[in-house]
């Protein structure tokens, strides 16, 4: 597993082992004892950790908005997705699970399913959807690889420290004020649901599998913003009133971006985040419903168990969330 002592690993690392497998971890920051202190831009360190191995699972990736120089997307991604998958045909490895993004589609674009034309919007987006191409290439080579390729929304959950803690966090601390209408649909996944998921995919047949992964129903921003204000009981909060127009908030976002430059470190204010909190990000997920794959957790669980474990502080217990959508599931 790449990548294993990331978020998404943490989560799947036990899924698997009480599945029966035997794991190999491969991560600059391994932790674990069958782990490998390694990246994937030192072939000699991944033909190591694919020695002797049936699947690989990988998670690895330069992922976040402000990755500098941008060069590092392509030599992390797409260069050591090569790497892998070179070293796995010296090995005979014959499986591979690989998570991409829903960035490889343009913004804007409501509910694309996997047979949309990609037009990723980032240089993250770009280079997954590169390492996509390669592992094609790959599993195309021999009627007898396994390829499933999973195309990730926003992931959240017990831990993570990503864009929806920060919003969650900004709620919490009543520092958060709305930028646009909030109409706008998200599609999210909860990590629980998203391992069970990967776990589920190491048992497909041979072949090219690609799937998009959310946790429906969506939400509109004002939706999940609304649940979580509930839920940490700032939802009478005098910031709750204000919203600031996109117009400005994207010129904030410029102004930010300039200012960033100047410094030379990222601010959490930019005109990308602001074009992403503002966007329509959904994806179609009829291929997965048709799989059968049951989610552990609905979306609405998820939420709760994060603000529960992340910022209940023992004095102030969280609420719980309750919509008619969590009621139905």
């Amino acid at each position: 597993m790449t990548g294993g002592c990331g978020f998404l690993g943490r989560h799947l690392h036990p899924l698997l082992r009480q599945a029966g497998w035997r794991i190999r971890i491969l991560d600059p920051q391994s932790e674990y004892r069958a782990g490998l202190k390694g990246g994937l831009t030192n072939p000699g360190e991944v033909a190591k950790a694919v020695c002797d191995i049936d699947a690989v699972v990988h998670l690895a990736a330069e992922h976040r908005d402000d990755v500098r120089p941008p060069e590092l997307y392509r030599q992390v991604n797409v260069e050591g997705t090569a790497n892998l998958l070179r070293a796995m045909e010296a090995e005979g490895c014959q499986r591979i699970v690989f998570t991409s993004t829903v960035a490889v589609y343009p913004l804007d674009v409501p509910e694309p399913d996997e047979d949309f034309p990609p037009a990723p919007f980032n240089e993250y987006g770009r280079s997954k959807l590169e390492a996509e191409r390669l592992i094609e290439r790959w599993a195309a080579a021999d009627p007898n690889r396994c390829a499933v390729i999973v195309r990730l929304c926003v992931v959240f959950g017990e831990g993570n420290r990503g864009n929806v803690y920060n919003l969650l966090r900004q709620i919490a601390d009543g520092r958060f004020v709305m930028v646009g209408r909030g109409q706008n649909r998200k599609s999210m996944a909860y990590v629980g649901n998203v391992a069970a998921f990967l776990r589920w995919c190491l048992d497909l047949p041979p072949g090219l599998h690609r799937f998009n992964y959310a946790d429906k129903p969506d939400l509109t921003t004002a939706e999940l913003v609304e649940l979580a204000r509930r839920a940490l009981g700032r939802d009478r909060h005098w910031t709750a009133r204000i919203h600031l127009p996109y117009a400005v908030g994207l010129a904030l976002g410029y102004l930010a971006d300039g200012l960033a430059r100047v410094l030379g470190r990222p601010l959490p204010w930019s005109s990308i985040r602001v074009r992403k909190f503002c966007a329509e990000t959904t994806v179609n997920t009829a291929r997965l419903e048709r799989t059968g794959f049951v989610r552990p957790f609905t979306l609405q669980e998820g939420l709760e168990r994060m603000i529960r474990h992340d910022f209940s502080d023992g004095r102030n217990e969280t609420r719980a969330i309750s919509t008619p959508e969590a009621k139905s599931s």
